[in-house]
């Protein structure tokens, strides 16, 4: 069974990516169209290598960990802090 812990923390993480990309978005112009179209190409992107893990024998807790990885690096990004 999946541990809940990284689950929560990715959730908390995500939740202050989301916040960042959200104010990002609603100042408009070229960046939060560079930024719209980044934030789809890297769900699309992250869907596909979580599902190749899993078609790979790899475990949920790997994917959960590559999310977080993803997560923390969008923070870093958009120049926000991570827990992790």
């Amino acid at each position: 069974m999946l541990n809940a812990s990284p689950l929560i923390s990715l959730a908390f993480e995500a939740e202050r990516v989301v916040e960042l990309r959200l104010v990002r978005l609603a100042w408009g112009g070229p960046a939060a169209w560079v930024e719209a179209q980044l934030m789809v190409a890297e769900k699309m992107a992250a869907a596909v290598e979580a599902m190749g893990t899993l078609m790979t024998g790899g475990s949920p807790e790997r994917v959960v960990a590559r999310y977080r990885e993803h997560v923390a690096a969008n923070a870093a990004r958009l120049g926000g802090r991570t827990s992790s």
